[in-house]
């Protein structure tokens, strides 16, 4: 399926395709558009935008779209909701919420100067999103000892 959403990603625009593709849809698609050409772009391709002022997977008022797509995709794994917090926090600049916030804030950055093409960029960041989840395999699994 195709999905698209806003170009020039940052953290929740790679968190999101980072989780379609290990939770939701394993064959997707993505497409970034210009922020006034993602909808009429979505209609004409089928893609689900996500992301993006009018789509329904968008922030909701406190909540990025990470965690809309985690609610309405019905994801339980307790080791997604804690990423969800460190996505959320450095995501809609709450960067005191999480302690990893700040720096996964400095690490969208510092990858969007190093790789402005949104398909290289989420490509080449998969590995630091695989890399949180792992941790927050872990640190579950450490709070319920």
């Amino acid at each position: 399926m195709k999905w698209i959403t806003r170009s020039h990603v940052h953290v929740d625009r790679v968190a999101c395709p980072w989780l379609i593709t290990r939770f939701v849809d394993s064959e997707a698609e993505f497409l970034f558009m210009p922020k006034s050409r993602v909808l009429e772009t979505a209609q004409k391709t089928g893609a689900i935008p996500f992301d993006t002022e009018g789509a329904d997977l968008h922030h909701r008022k406190d909540r990025c779209t990470f965690d809309a797509i985690i609610e309405d995709y019905q994801l339980t794994d307790p080791a997604l909701l804690r990423m969800a917090k460190v996505i959320n926090a450095a995501d809609t600049d709450r960067l005191d919420a999480d302690p990893l916030a700040a720096g996964f804030e400095a690490i969208a950055v510092g990858y969007g100067l190093r790789f402005p093409d949104d398909l290289e960029n989420i490509k080449r960041q998969f590995e630091v999103y695989d890399a949180l989840y792992a941790w927050c395999r872990l640190d579950v699994a450490r709070s319920k000892s």
